[in-house]
Parts: structure tokens; sequence; C-alpha cells
């Protein structure tokens, strides 16, 4: 399914506080970061967002025509509570019509673990499809399904067309770690929507993302093939972290137009079972390294790779985690087939001239 927006964006939450309000100068940052989108706060449950209620001054308009002749698009975000859904969905149409946004983002939480907000979930869904039933609409909540199984998944499921989960990784520092496991949660729901996943680009407490932690979001999003990922919030991370911000413009994240990382193409390979494809990722005289033995050339390593899938029949190979950047790769992995299963797959890569030089794997086959 191709995706409405593709590369890289960053959420605004309160217009004043990004480069003082001023709409050319927020285009220009955008412009120069290399963004492809922005969504704003529109509104908060029932009330409008980004609007001035003392002046009637709506300061949305003249940033996002500043960010639309700029080339970027322009979305809409809002929180939503679920009390009151048609009215919450009635101030989401009203703000989109309004502001001729190009996207919509739905932020949903803590609210929609209380029981019997899937019905809720249906009326706003309802009602706000009423009126633009071909819209791009996101959801963005939880990172892991798993640990929310009272919140109304299914019922959202139903009437978006994107999940953007919030990959917050605070107390941590395993971005790329958290992001596979997010996409693979994902991936289980149905029905099954692109991930679009959310990075932190904030401080809590005595946490913050660090530059090693973004770029490990970035090249692990690229290896998973993931077209656009997005960071909240520009208010915080201008004001408190410049290096992260930094970091972010020189992500060069062109999306699925750039392909997916090496490590991607050769566990997509594997799942094809296209072992021409496997051996086009590597250099003629590539040496293979594992754990009993070092071979070298094409020739050995089409042996190789043909043993493992013949001890793997009808296996699925999946990407868990990346990082590295140039000519180096670590990688994590599983596989799982009808005869046996692979938990603790562990890789690294060399390049030269973009292909495979040298290839360390380590795994362990378990029965079923």
């Amino acid at each position: 399914m191709a995706v409405a927006v593709q590369g890289k964006g960053f959420f605004i939450w309160k217009i004043p506080n990004c480069e003082g309000g001023n709409a050319q100068s927020i285009a220009n940052q955008a412009q120069s970061a290399g963004l492809s989108f922005v969504p704003i706060k529109i509104a908060d449950g029932t009330r409008p967002m980004n609007y001035d209620t003392a002046r009637a001054v709506d300061l949305i308009p003249p940033v996002a025509l500043a960010l639309k002749s700029a080339g970027l698009q322009v979305w809409g975000w809002h929180y939503i509570y679920g009390y009151d859904p048609l009215g919450e969905a009635r101030r989401a149409i009203q703000r989109l019509q309004a502001l001729q946004l190009d996207g919509y983002v739905i932020d949903a939480e803590a609210e929609f673990k209380q029981p019997g907000k899937d019905r809720a979930v249906r009326q706003f869904m309802a009602e706000l499809r009423s009126a633009f039933p071909s819209l791009p609409v996101a959801l963005s909540s939880y990172r892991f399904p798993s640990y929310h199984q009272d919140f109304p998944w299914k019922a959202f499921m139903e009437g978006i067309d994107y999940n953007m989960p919030q990959v917050y990784w605070e107390a941590a520092h395993n971005p790329g770690t958290q992001l596979a496991r997010c996409v693979r949660e994902f991936q289980a729901l149905t029905p099954y929507h692109p991930v679009l996943p959310i990075g932190p680009a904030y401080k809590t407490g005595g946490w913050a993302p660090t530059e090693a932690d973004i770029r490990e979001f970035a090249s692990t999003a690229i290896g998973l093939g993931i077209p656009t990922i997005s960071f909240f919030s520009w208010d915080e991370c201008r004001r408190d972290l410049p290096k992260i911000w930094n970091t972010v413009a020189s992500l060069n994240y062109q999306g699925a137009s750039a392909g997916q990382d090496i490590s991607g193409k050769l566990m997509d390979g594997l799942n094809r079972r296209d072992l021409d494809a496997v051996l086009g990722l590597y250099n003629p005289n590539a040496v293979q390294i594992t754990s009993s033995r070092t071979i070298q050339g094409l020739p050995a390593i089409k042996n190789w790779y043909a043993s493992l899938l013949n001890q793997l029949p009808n296996s699925t190979f999946t990407l868990t985690g990346l990082s590295g950047t140039g000519n180096s790769r670590h990688f994590t992995w599983q596989a799982t087939s009808t005869r046996g299963s692979i938990r603790n797959g562990n890789d690294t890569l060399g390049l030269i001239d973009g292909k495979i030089n040298y290839h360390y794997s380590f795994f362990t086959i378990s029965p079923n």
C-alpha cells in the first residue's frame, strides 16, 4: 500500500513556542531540516487548539500556507478522550474543513482504556468518515499493543489508514529493539495498516534521547522498510535539545523511494527463497563466517543458504533490530518454519561499494 506521505516529519504542539510563532521562520526551518510534513495540533477534545480565543485569531492558516508553499504537507493532530465522541468528531471536521489539511492524526491514549470505549470509537469514526471518506487518517497511540490489551485497537483499525505509534524509549537507549518489536506487534493486528512511527525529541526527568539513539531509530526504520518517520515535539526539541534537532535534520531519510537497507533486502530475499537476489547483495569473493566454519565465494555461500532453507521449510525471516551506517551493519533477526525456529539471529556485515564483503552470522536452530 502506498502511503500518503514519505520522509521525515516533526509534530508541532503550540505554534507560539515554535520559532516565536513566525510562520515563515517555521517553514524555513522545516525546509532546511529536510522535512516532508508537519502535523500541527488542531484540537483537544472539543476545543480548538492553536487558536487565540482572546483575539479570535486562528494561528494555523499562515503557518500551513508557508509550509505548503515550501513544498511540505501539513497534517492536523487531535487529542481525543471519547467522552463526547460526536462533539470531538464534529470539532475535527470543522477544523479540517476550515484549514484544508493533507491528513489527520488521532491521538488516543489512557482515556480509551475504560470499559465500553469501542462504541465511542465507532461513533467518532463514523461521523468523521461521513465528512472525509478518503482523507488519510492515522492513529497515534501506544507502541506495544500487547501492553495495552484493554485499548480498543480493533475499533480504531476499522476506520484508519495508518498507525503512528509513539515509540518513546524513555529510560532506555535501545530504539532499534523497541521499534522492531513495535512493528511486529502492529503487523499482528487486523486489519493491518502501515506503521509510521514517531520518535521522542524531548527530555523528561533526567532522560533524553541521544544523537546515536536518533540515528539508530532512523537506520532501523530504513531496514524495516518504513516509508515515514516523525518526531515529537518541535516545541521542546528546539528549546531543549538543539543537537537532536540537528541530528534529525542531518538524516537523509527519503522513505520508500530510498529502498530498504541491505539487511532488510537480505531478509526479503530469504523470505522469497530467491537465492539469486540474496547473492546479488554480495561481492564475488565475499567471506561468510559462522560458529562452525568459514567459506568464501558465491558458489559456497549459495550452497550454505540452500542448506539453511532446507532446514527451515516454509520459513519466514524477520528483522528485529538494526544499527550501523556506512560500511558496517549489525542486525538481529528471527526465523520461523514448519520444522524449526531461530530466535537469536545475530549478524554483522562489512560492506565494500555497497555490497557484502564479509558476513559473520550466529544463530541456533531450535526444533518446534
